[in-house]
């Protein structure tokens, strides 16, 4: 009897456990938000400011850089370049030739007196070879992982950080939605090289990178990271004039979602989604549709057959039909997997960063974005698109309904666990 009550304690403790590791622990934006103004008008970037965090800031230089061949080379410009610290925390690192260059490159600075600090997700990291991350210890990186798996760390098991920030010497940095692993090497020419967007930043705005870092190396070691090396006086470098805001499943877990119906409730003229995992919930599907209605031109890219996760794709999927009937435009990328996060609105306003369109980005990951207001930049992203779309195949009303019977149960049964996708 005794062995029966203790199994019974454990199983409900386990059950608790597992509860409180999938549920939301914060209140949602349940109301829609009123279309006011539009994205030029200052009334949005005060709103922004003060309803996300930080204040947009100027004097800023964004590159955006395309695809591994232009990603890596620049990130690892960066590194090798390091005179003082590097910041770098990544939610995947897997084994293969990118991921022992990085770590080479990581692991030469610190054997030259840089300080080196790397967080690895514990699930996104998954993959890496241990061997790997011994070379970079050996060499003085520190390396941790972000909630491993522990008996006591159940319930934040499910929140993991899925930011991709590199920040050097306080001064140059890097977000977007590249991993490191062999599959974003390359062009996007093929089904094994990944299409991807990844940001150069260099400016004041370089800051708030850094903040982002360091607010879950606190959460991890505990340890304040401050001084010149970390923060110094940053001049204004360009033109670009923006704000990067953190989100997680603590403080802000709404920041995201909030962010996302914000600009669709702006937008006047048109809305680019470039995402990777778009699994919109009831409230995003509603600003879409009035978005649409109101006569802004909306477009969306997904991926294809080629996509990672399958479940992703089938969830996204059931939820398109309110989206096509509203006319809302929905391409599918067809030459290989399509992991971009870029979002432009009106031609003017621009996010980017680590943020999928789903629940998981919305209610449980740690995110991080990059947002900007310039008109340049958002053609030059807005070309991006336009190009993407070339190589995209559209999804109609009438073929969305005549998907197979077996095709849209799967589907359903996808769309039930949109919660955790």
């Amino acid at each position: 009897m005794a062995i029966w009550i203790v199994l019974s304690v454990l199983v409900t403790a386990v059950a608790v456990l597992v509860a409180l590791n999938l549920a939301s622990r914060q209140r949602s934006v349940e109301r829609r938000i009123e279309h006011r103004y539009g994205v030029e008008d200052p009334q949005f970037a005060r709103a922004m400011g003060s309803l996300l965090g930080p204040a947009l800031v100027g004097g800023n230089r964004i590159t955006p850089l395309r695809n591994g061949d232009r990603i890596f080379p620049a990130m690892l410009e960066a590194i090798r370049a390091a005179r003082s610290t590097i910041n770098f925390e990544t939610y995947i690192y897997w084994s293969g030739d990118i991921g022992r260059e990085f770590a080479e490159a990581l692991a030469e600075r610190a054997r030259t007196g840089v300080a080196v600090r790397v967080m690895l997700d514990w699930v996104g990291a998954g993959k890496i070879d241990e061997a790997i991350v011994a070379r970079m210890e050996e060499a003085g990186v520190v390396v941790v992982r972000y909630h491993p798996l522990k008996w006591y760390n159940l319930s934040r098991l499910n929140n993991r950080t899925h930011r991709k920030l590199l920040v050097v010497d306080g001064a140059v940095g890097f977000t977007g939605g590249v991993g490191i692993a062999d599959v974003w090497r390359g062009d996007a020419q093929d089904p094994d090289h990944w299409r991807d967007s990844h940001f150069q930043v260099e400016g004041p705005i370089v800051a708030q990178l850094q903040a982002a870092f360091m607010d879950n190396w606190i959460e991890t070691r505990g340890e304040v990271l401050h001084g010149e090396e970390y923060f110094p006086a940053l001049r204004p470098v360009g033109p670009h004039c923006g704000q990067v805001f953190q989100s997680s499943s603590d403080g802000g877990s709404e920041s995201v979602r909030l962010m996302y119906l914000l600009s669709i409730a702006a937008a006047r003229r048109s809305l680019r989604i470039a995402n990777a995992y778009f699994v919109p919930d009831d409230l995003s599907v509603r600003h879409l549709v009035e978005a649409a209605r109101r006569g802004v031109r909306v477009e969306v890219i997904v991926p294809g057959k080629y996509i990672d996760f399958g479940v992703v794709r089938k969830a996204s999927r059931a939820r398109w039909g309110p989206l096509l009937e509203a006319g809302i435009a929905i391409y599918e990328f067809q030459p290989t997997m399509y992991h971009t996060k870029v979002m432009v609105v009106d031609d003017l306003w621009v996010s980017v960063g680590s943020t999928n369109f789903d629940s998981r980005s919305f209610r449980l990951n740690d995110e991080a974005n990059l947002n900007l207001l310039d008109p340049d930049l958002a053609a030059e992203l807005t070309g991006h698109f336009e190009e993407d779309k070339v190589r995209s195949h559209r999804m109609t009303l009438e073929a969305w309904r005549r998907r197979p019977w077996r095709q849209k149960l799967q589907e359903r049964a996808a769309e039930m666990v949109r919660s955790q996708l």
